[in-house]
């Protein structure tokens, strides 16, 4: 993967949050930005850790996506139960 297209590392602070509290300081940024309660130079910061936030909450929903589809499949990936036997 060329530099371009390399993702940048998650920072160690938001690899540490739990996604509902990557989400709510995503949500804080995104309503600070809105209302313009920042300068360019704290706007500009606030858009990339947005986009850490973003990053880190994506990752966070594919982990849980996989683990349901681990608990849902059979061993010859088959569905063990369809959702309505599951209701």
């Amino acid at each position: 993967m060329s530099e371009a297209t390399a993702s940048p590392a998650t920072p160690e602070d938001i690899a540490k949050l739990s996604f509902e509290e990557a989400l709510g300081q995503l949500e804080t940024l995104v309503r600070q930005l809105e209302q313009g309660q920042v300068g360019l130079d704290d706007a500009i910061a606030s858009y990339e850790r947005g986009a850490a936030l973003k990053r880190h909450c994506a990752g966070k929903l594919r982990a849980a996506e996989e683990r349901i589809e681990k608990i849902t499949l059979n061993a010859d990936g088959r569905p063990s139960a369809t959702p309505t036997e599951i209701e």
